[in-house]
């Protein structure tokens, strides 16, 4: 479903490039990497859509990638340094803990171009690209509040980090927007990165909200999600993806999710400089641009009504044209709900 959706994707274009500047130039014969991060790249979320968005790159043009998949903290520098130094070029690294090693291996090896998803690393060889996450949380925090018939919601994280908290502090607003009267119960898996790969944790923490009353949660959690999403599906409730859509995981529980476009982002870097386009900077990706989404398609149709439809994406609209301003967590470490 999300490689479906790449080709229509409005910030292939222009729109992208926010805050960019030109990088060293690329030969067409490019031998790109990527460097995945702990959960593995068929996490079914944020590692696999990078997975998807390499694979279709792979299959239009025929060039092959390197690729490691880190499985402790200590790997990450060894990776992207290995990858380098074998010519690699780009090497994309997948996640925000991947930032002080790219930081590190990108200054020693100035004349190769390095991509990373969910950080800024501020080097001239650096493309950083980094998602407004609140935004279609906001979307996917409606869909929620007004599927809801206890009046009561959840939000399950993976690691406790200021990201995680962008992700809850706006599915709360969302929540809020639709019904100001809405119950919001927050959990975080963790403090480690294990936290991103704990089905088992995951359930539980969804159970007991499901006790408290709760009848939709969004997982924000990688791997750890799928916890969440079993649970509501062995308990009759609803979930709701995210990264990656996961609408077909369970269909008929699954209410939505959060489309957070790392395919897009890993198929554009690779492209780029494939196409002698490979920039660097910052590109910091919300609606506007087609950095995020809500999911509907032949797994949720029947859960959605026309209704919500309809307030969702007049509100999508409006966040765009920046009539409605979603607080963003990480400018401040607060949420005003």
């Amino acid at each position: 479903m999300h490689l479906r959706l790449l080709g229509r994707n409005p910030f292939l274009g222009a729109a992208v490039a926010l805050t960019m500047m030109a990088g060293p130039a690329l030969a067409a014969d490019i031998s790109p990497a990527v460097v995945f991060d702990m959960g593995g790249k068929f996490d079914k979320s944020f590692n696999e859509g990078v997975y998807n968005g390499v694979e279709k790159f792979k299959s239009e043009t025929g060039i092959d990638y390197r690729e490691f998949e880190v499985t402790n903290e200590t790997q990450r520098e060894q990776a992207i340094a290995r990858m380098a130094q074998r010519g690699a070029n780009p090497v994309l690294g997948v996640g925000f803990a991947q930032a002080p090693a790219m930081e590190k291996v990108a200054k020693a090896n100035p004349d190769t171009n390095f991509a990373i998803i969910d950080s800024v690393v501020d080097l001239p060889n650096v493309r950083s690209i980094v998602f407004k996450e609140h935004e279609g949380s906001f979307l996917v925090g409606m869909l929620a509040a007004m599927a809801s018939k206890s009046g009561k919601i959840g939000f399950v994280g993976g690691m406790d980090i200021p990201l995680i908290r962008r992700f809850a502090c706006g599915y709360v607003q969302g929540a809020k927007h639709a019904n100001p009267d809405i119950d919001v119960f927050q959990n975080m898996t963790g403090t480690t990165p294990s936290a991103w790969n704990d089905p088992t944790k995951g359930s539980e923490l969804a159970k007991s909200q499901f006790d408290r009353g709760a009848d939709v949660i969004f997982a924000a959690a990688g791997g750890t999600g799928l916890g969440v999403y079993q649970a509501a599906a062995d308990s009759g409730k609803l979930a709701i993806g995210v990264d990656s859509n996961q609408n077909h995981l369970h269909p008929g529980t699954m209410l939505t999710s959060m489309l957070k476009r790392v395919d897009v982002a890993a198929y554009m870097a690779f492209s780029d400089a494939a196409n002698d386009k490979f920039t660097t900077g910052v590109q910091n990706l919300g609606l506007a641009e087609g950095g995020v989404d809500w999911a509907l398609d032949d797994n949720n149709r029947d859960l959605i009504s026309g209704e919500m439809k309809r307030e969702v994406e007049l509100a999508k609209s409006s966040i765009s044209l920046g009539k409605i301003t979603v607080h963003d967590y990480m400018s401040d470490n607060a949420c005003p709900h």
